[in-house]
């Protein structure tokens, strides 16, 4: 998936950051690129962050090749943004995406420029009602994150990361979304995707996630778990489905062998001692567990 991310003067490093750390992320696990990136400012030119971090682009936006997603990212000073010139340049860059992300007070430029009509989308909520009265004929919502069509937007840095582990999950995986969200946020709940309307947080899941993380060396059944959880096995299963894609053991599997995993390629203990601590009987049972789930051996782990 290729990303051209147009950011313009005073943007929010938090938001750039939340982007791009994910993406990155998920190419390092995944040991080969999902995500290519570009950077691009309307003139070519370096682009000042609201704290003065100067960032230099690759491009220019007229420079833009035909891409997977255009993230448009502005966060101070959007109203001195908003001008003919950007507007013609964001409706003939549209043109060459897939689809559309707005985050943070960028949804006004898009919305200005003609690209949100007829369409549901929300802002930054210290710009919403000004938002609604300025675009009659967008449907804004007080949301961190809206999808409607070929557009997105996000209502900040935060609802950033939300949308990009979502856009992870969407084009590399649950396993890969998991993976990610453990290196940010260890022991919190996966969202929903980006096509849902807004963010969901289970109580249930996360705390069933949090037990998981704790108990790798000895695996709970499900029944145990369901009983430290208070609540049924069958509603276990269908708040993971429901909020994950998968059943509990398909998501306790997974945290296993991607803990036993990263212990193989960052630290020095036996094969053995690695599939004790992740809950297999024997070396052997890891390995095919491993071999079944990501086409490798322990031992390539440990040589690579």
């Amino acid at each position: 998936m290729h990303i051209a991310l147009l950011i313009f003067d005073q943007f929010s490093n938090l938001c750039l950051a939340n982007c791009l750390e994910p993406l990155r992320a998920a190419n390092t696990l995944n040991r080969s690129p999902i995500f290519s990136w570009q950077i691009l400012t309307h003139d070519g030119g370096a682009a000042l962050s609201s704290s003065a971090m100067q960032v230099l682009p690759q491009a220019g936006l007229s420079d833009l090749a035909p891409c997977d997603y255009l993230f448009v990212l502005s966060s101070y000073g959007h109203e001195h943004h908003d001008t003919p010139d950007t507007r013609r340049a964001l409706r003939q860059a549209s043109a060459k995406a897939r689809i559309i992300v707005g985050m943070d007070t960028a949804p006004w430029l898009l919305a200005s420029a003609g690209l949100l009509e007829g369409r549901r989308a929300t802002v930054h909520w210290d710009l919403l009602d000004g938002f609604k009265e300025r675009f009659l004929q967008v449907e804004a919502e007080r949301s961190r994150l809206v999808r409607d069509g070929r557009v997105i937007t996000c209502a900040g840095a935060m609802s950033a990361l939300d949308m990009t582990l979502g856009l992870i999950a969407d084009h590399a995986g649950l396993a890969a979304r998991l993976d990610v969200e453990a290196l940010f946020m260890q022991g919190d709940p996966p969202v929903d995707t980006i096509h849902a309307r807004g963010t969901v947080t289970d109580p249930t899941v996360r705390r069933a996630l949090a037990l998981m993380r704790e108990n790798l060396e000895k695996p709970l059944s499900l029944l145990e778990l369901s009983r430290l959880l208070s609540c049924q096995s069958r509603t276990l299963d269908r708040r993971f489905r429901s909020r994950l894609g998968a059943p509990p053991g398909t998501v306790y599997r997974h945290l296993r062998l991607s803990s036993a995993r990263k212990m193989l390629e960052g630290s020095t203990l036996s094969v053995a001692e690695i599939a004790l601590r992740n809950g297999y009987e024997s070396p052997a049972a890891m390995a095919r567990a491993m071999k079944r789930y990501y086409g490798v051996t322990p031992s390539s782990l440990r040589l690579g």
